[in-house]
């Protein structure tokens, strides 16, 4: 079970409407094994409906600043689906993944906010640990 604030989560959810119809995406940063301690916000690199990459000039800052904190590891990844379910689709599947299919990030987990309906957004959280096993983490928000 992986223990989140629930400002946190709103700003995830805050995030995914302010970008909606496009992808949000961020990263949430914190020293291994938790708490979350801070949202970074981050540009969708693809400006897609449908699919995400973190701007590269953004990803480097934020890895610059985790660093300096003396985080280790990003805790999490996360973006939002505007109109579908929040489970990764095979894209997200894909982009999380080598081309062998195993993770990129091991031992992170993916976020997904979704605004399918916009007055009830749904976070959950996945690890994605090759292109056939995802796994839910149950999420403890307070």
């Amino acid at each position: 079970m992986f223990r989140l604030d629930r400002r946190f989560v709103e700003e995830m959810i805050e995030h995914a409407r302010q970008e909606a119809p496009l992808e949000a995406c961020g990263i949430l940063g914190g020293p291994a094994g938790g708490p979350v301690m801070r949202v970074y916000r981050a540009t969708n690199w693809l400006q897609s409906e449908t699919e995400y990459e973190i701007h590269p000039k953004d990803l480097l800052q934020i890895l610059r600043d985790i660093d300096a904190q003396g985080w280790g590891d990003p805790l999490g990844i996360y973006h939002s689906h505007p109109r579908t379910e929040a489970y990764p689709s095979p894209t997200d599947i894909a982009r999380a993944t080598s081309s062998d299919g195993t993770p990129l990030y091991p031992g992170t987990l993916y976020f997904i906010v979704s605004l399918m309906d916009p007055e009830r957004p749904i976070v959950r959280a996945f690890y994605i640990q090759n292109r056939s096993t995802i796994v839910e983490e149950e999420l403890n928000i307070s």
